[in-house]
This record gives structure tokens, sequence and C-alpha cells, in this order.
């Protein structure tokens, strides 16, 4: 899908309809459309229903055709079998509707090539009369501001009538489904909206749709897989510049590459990690299991935007601060130590077997005590460091509960630029309470301490990343020659010489006399290999011999190497020996890149070597990359200490390594049209700079 997004200019007839039309309603019991107009009971648009059968149902007047009316309604919903559904949406469209909601299934869903084409059959419909569609195989929309519930689900006026800032997007329709009741706990949503098989509107379509909605704050977005990742992006912007916060969660997750790799980077850097790097490009939230959409997205709808250093934890369990500060580490998250003026204000509440550092136990005896306990949070909020109180209630209970709550809230009144984070304990989940703090404007509630901890971190993250500078590209695109199919290591070493990556000084060798005088040119001790592209992984084959001291040991290496070389099956392509300069021992990275079918052109950086594939220590980010986010990228591997020096090594040259992600990230978006995978493993990281040591390069056309 390459066209740009929708917004409320092509949705807004649509998904805030003024009049709506519900073809295939009947009076048969459990019918989708029947439903759909009960749906309908509180909505004080204009409903017509669409059979020839009856007069009226549910209560609303019916025709017989669609043209019929008298002026095309803002919404047709189609609650037919699928064999009926197209000329319906061709006569719909023929009218100028709004837009086209289907609910019928059996389409691209089955796999089979006859239903994916009557599929986009229905696209074709609405793209040549400018009409959007929704779905098929969906279970509809919800404007609950309107009171809109076009879905056949039951018993959508039960709900009550409570709105607030937040929304759900879905490719699922019943996993989307899930957040409507959540007005039955108070937590209101202003719209849910879902997708289906999306032959033409989708999630993202419909995200961008509520980004023009002035009452939206919060967006959440669950959905399994997108046909172009560049539509993300373009959402991620638009999002951004509104002001509006996109919690993603994506259902499909752990995925492989869809192809074989023949690089590690192929191997590692498959579409969840695309989807992440693109998320965090993107500037949307992402949170990782369903659970934690609902109380992130409200989180975000009311937290201001981070001005401090970090969250204070406030707590009268001891657990309770060990817990925390576990699930703050685990996110990532910076836990500010209180400056010498509050400690002292601490102490003077804290009883010596409490504790005054963040996590702050402050005791059963202070929570005893409301002054106390006031004087407490006054100290942590007045601090400019602190940006965020997180307090656990620890029981439910109708008195003390709601006392505690009636405290925090004028807190949070109190100091509107900071956030209010109640951490629920109690099993009790609903218990007194529980109500209050969620639909407080100035409170969050979380129900588990670690999904507390991810939102703050994401909130500070977003803010970090948000205030990144862009930068100039660090190297003229540059021509390479390119062949297709998989490089030789010295064709590839190459490529990455001509866009300022630094490699081995090497020659090759057709026998043992040019072999030894290469080695006495580029001086011993010295590296030999097999060069052949039908050898991408040469250490596995054999074909590889390090820290060649001498004229004996070559001799003795390049036999080896040619003989390991003639064992190979099938019978591989030699070019000869490289000989290769030894570079001095550093830290073993592993740098490449690769194009991803949905999210394009890729860039990645771990801890290399043999173990690799082991370690799987690697980050990911969109090419190209400034040196902001390659620096990012390389502070979150979980080796990163490596790099500053680890029992007496020297520390490496951290910013040498970043140059040289950001050159490999030019290139491969120089060249996502031909080249699919790069490999650089080892880059030797030293004191004085990175040294790619082997490469490879595949080339698809």
């Amino acid at each position: 899908m390459k066209r740009d997004l929708y917004t409320s200019r092509e949705l807004g007839r649509m998904l805030a309809p003024r009049s709506i039309a519900v073809v295939g309603a009947s009076e048969t019991a459990g019918n989708f459309g029947r439903r759909s107009i009960e749906n309908l009971r509180d909505y004080a648009g204009t409903v017509h229903a669409v059979n020839p059968k009856y007069e009226s149902i549910a209560g609303r007047p019916c025709v017989e055709r669609l043209s019929q009316r008298e002026q095309a309604p803002d919404c047709v919903v189609i609650a037919v079998p699928r064999e009926r559904v197209e000329p319906i949406a061709e006569e719909a469209a023929a009218l100028g509707v709004g837009g086209i909601i289907i609910y019928a299934s059996g389409y691209a869903e089955t796999g089979l090539a006859a239903r994916a084409a009557e599929q986009e059959r229905l696209a074709a419909i609405g793209r040549a009369a400018g009409v959007p569609i929704i779905g098929p195989n969906c279970i509809g929309i919800i404007n609950h501001g309107l009171r809109c519930g076009l879905t056949f689900m039951p018993h959508y006026p039960d709900v009550p009538a409570i709105t607030g800032h937040t929304a759900i997007v879905s490719q699922s329709g019943a996993m989307g489904y899930i957040f409507v009741q959540s007005p039955m706990r108070g937590v209101g949503f202003t719209h849910y909206l879902a997708s289906g098989n999306s032959c033409d509107v989708d999630v993202c379509d419909l995200a961008s749709y509520l980004v023009d909605v002035p009452e939206v704050k919060s967006i959440g977005f669950l959905f399994e897989g997108l046909r172009d990742g560049a539509r993300l992006l373009r959402l991620g912007e638009r999002a951004r510049a509104a002001g509006k916060n996109i919690i993603a969660y994506k259902m499909t997750a752990g995925e492989a590459s869809k192809r074989a790799a023949l690089s590690h980077t192929g191997s590692l850097a498959g579409t969840d990690e695309a989807y992440r790097a693109a998320a965090r490009k993107a500037g949307l939230v992402i949170v990782d299991d369903m659970e934690t959409v609902l109380e992130t997205a409200l989180f975000f709808a009311k937290a201001p935007p981070p001005s401090g250093k970090g969250p204070a934890v406030l707590v009268g369990s001891g657990g309770a601060g060990v817990i925390a500060a576990a699930k703050a580490e685990a996110s990532g998250l910076t836990l500010p130590q209180p400056s010498e003026r509050v400690q002292a204000l601490l102490a003077r509440e804290v009883p010596d077997f409490g504790s005054t550092a963040n996590p702050c136990d402050v005791t059963a005896q202070v929570l005893n005590s409301m002054e106390s306990f006031a004087r407490c949070m006054s100290a942590f909020l007045d601090e400019p460091d602190f940006d965020a109180l997180v307090f656990p209630v620890a029981y439910a209970h109708p008195e003390l509960t709601l006392a505690r709550y009636r405290q925090v809230t004028e807190f949070a009144k109190r100091y509107p630029g900071k956030m209010l984070c109640a951490s629920w304990f109690p099993v009790w989940l609903e218990g007194p309470g529980s109500r209050e703090y969620e639909t407080d404007e100035r409170i969050a509630l979380f129900r588990s301490t670690a999904h507390c901890m991810h939102a703050l971190a994401e909130w500070h993250e977003r803010a970090r990343r948000a205030a990144w500078p862009a930068a100039p590209r660090a190297t003229a695109r540059a021509a390479l020659q390119l062949a297709p199919g998989t490089m030789t290591e010295r064709d590839s070493k190459a490529a990455l010489a001509a866009y300022g990556i630094r490699v081995t000084r090497e020659a090759l060798a057709s026998d043992f006399a040019a072999a030894a005088s290469a080695a006495a040119q580029i001086g011993y001790p010295v590296a030999v290999k097999i060069e052949s592209p039908d050898i991408p992984h040469k250490t596995e084959a054999g074909v590889v011999r390090l820290g060649i001291r001498d004229a004996d040991e070559l001799r003795r290496a390049y036999d080896e190497i040619v003989a390991a070389a003639g064992r190979v099956e099938p019978k591989p392509r030699v070019a000869g020996v490289l000989v290769c300069e030894m570079v001095s021992r550093g830290v073993e990275i592993v740098v490449g890149a690769k194009v991803d079918p949905q999210f394009g052109p890729l860039v990645t950086v771990g801890m290399g070597g043999v173990l690799v594939e082991l370690l799987k220590d690697v980050q990911v980010g969109l090419a190209p990359v400034t040196p902001t986010e390659a620096r990012d990228m390389i502070d979150r591997l979980k080796a990163r200490k490596l790099l500053d020096g680890y029992r007496g090594a020297p520390p490496a040259h951290v910013e040498a390594l970043v140059d040289m992600v950001v050159r490999l990230s030019e290139l491969i978006a120089d060249h996502a049209d031909r080249i699919s995978e790069i490999d650089v493993n080892p880059v030797l990281l030293g004191p004085d700079g990175g040294v790619a040591v082997d490469a490879l390069i595949v080339v698809d056309r």
C-alpha cells in the first residue's frame, strides 16, 4: 500500500457519521445487521435499514435499496454474506457514500487466490469512486462520543457513556474489542476502530484519523503486521507534530527473517527487530503485552512532559522498594538519588530502620501519619530532579485507601508539572480506591510495578529522542561495482572503503610465491584466507589461519587452507588466497546491514566474533542513522561495559565505532535497491579505532 495516509478529510464522514445505512439487517435474532441497528439505540443521527422484506427493523425505518435514500449516507454497513457483498459495494460507491464497512469474512484470510482476488476487487471499487472501505472480515467501529456502535458485537448500549482521552485501533477485532468495556470500571474511551483485512483502510489510516480528533490524546495501536512499514513512520510524524501519543503493541513477536539469510545480520535482524527500530524512530511507545496497553495509554494521556531526571519511589515496605528498584533497572529507568537537602528533610520523618534513598522506605510508621507522609511527598516533589512520584497502594480498604487517595490527589493538583503514579498491589483489583485512582485526571494507576516503570522509562525515552539533533551525512554517495550474488571478501571490503570505513591491508595471491611476497610487503604476522564467493563463513569451513609469523608457517597455512577448500561441497569457485595484515587485539564487534521487506534498509551493531549467534547482543536501527542514533544503539548493548575497558583492558574507541555504523548505514541506504545484506564480522575495536577484519556483501540484483 503505497498511497499516503488517510486523515479526517477522507475518513471523517464514515467515522463521525450523521447518517447511516445498514444493508442486510433483518428481524432474525443474532443477525449482524440487526445487532448493528440495536447498537445505534442512543445514536442521534439518521439510521436506515436496507432490506426489501421489511418496513422497519428494531424501530428504524427500512428501505428496499440504498438508492431510495434521498441523500447518500455518510456510512454504509454491509452485513450480508460474502457472495452478495460486491454488487452492494458497487451501488454504495456509485452513490458517493462517505465510506463502507464490510463484515463478511472468507476473503484473503483464507489463503485462497480466488478469495484474495475478490478482496482486491472490493478495494478497486472503493479506489475508483474515492470511497474508503473498512474490512472485509471486520468487527466494525465505535465512535463512543456519538454513541455510534457500528459493530455486530452485542450489547454495546449497555456500556456507560464515559469518553475520556484514549482511543483503540486494532487489526484484530475481538482483541481490540476487549477494551470497549473499560467504562464499566470508570475508564472512558473515545473510539474503537478495527481494520480487519484492510483491503483499503488499514490500522495506520485509522490512527491517522484519530490524530486529527481534538479530544484524543493517546491511541492504543494493536497490530499483527504491516504491508508497508513506511506508513508507520509517516503516522509517527503526524502524531509527533500533533502532540499525540501512540502506544504500539505488536501481537506477533519473535519472528525470524522470512527468508534464509547468508549473513549473521540477516539472521539476527528479523521483522520484530525491524519493527522496534521503526517504532523508536517514529516516536511510538512500545509495549510488550496486551495487559499494559490501556494503563500506558491512560498514563500518556495524563502525563505532562518529563522535566527532571527520573521518578522518586515512596514506599512503606522494604519489599515494595526492592521490587520497584528491580523493575526500574529492567526497564532502563534511572532512579535519581536525593540531594543532601532532600535526605535531611526525609531524615526528620523516616525512622532509622527505614531508608532515605530512592526508593525511599518511609516504613509503616510514617504511613500511619498523614502529616508525616505529606512532608515526605513534598520533599521529593519540591526537588527539580524528580518529575514523577511512584507510591504503592498496599491494600484496599474503604476508609484508609480512600483517605490516602484524597491526600494524594491534592498533591497532584498542587504539582501539575509532575506525574503521580499509584502502583496497585492488592489482588482485589477493583477494590476500594481503584476507581478513584484510575479515573483521576492527574494520577495514573498501574496494576503492575513493571508496567509502571516501563511507562515511565518510555516517557523519558520519547522526550530524549525528540531532542536529538539532525546531522549531515558522513560521506557522499559512492558508486560501487556490484555484481549479483555473494561478493568476495576483498570486493566487499572495497565497497566499505569507498564509504570511508577502515579495512585491513591485504593482497590476493594466486600461488604460494605471490602469497610470500605479499606477506613480506604487508609485514608479519599476517592472516591467510581462501577468497571465494561460495564460502561465506570461512571459519566454519576451515579456510582461515591467523597469526602467521614467518615464511615457514605461511607455507603450512597456505597448503592447509587450499586443501580445506578442496574438501568443500559443492566445489567452490576459488579466486586465490587473501593475505591480510593482522590487527592488534581489540573488542570483537559485528556491524551489518540488511533490507527489510516492510521497513527498508536497517543497520545493526553488536558483540561479534564466533559467539555472535549465541549471544545475540545486537541493536538495530533504520538506515541511515545519525551519530546520536548510532551512539544510542551502542549504549543499549548488554555488553556495553566491555568497550570502557574491562579487567584492565584499555578502553575502546567508541566514537570510531559510531562513525563506522553511520557510514555503513549510509551505504545500505544508498544501495538498498541492489544490496540485501552486509555483514562485517569481526570489527576489531581498540583504543586507536576500529578495523573491518572480514566482510560479506550479498547483492540481489
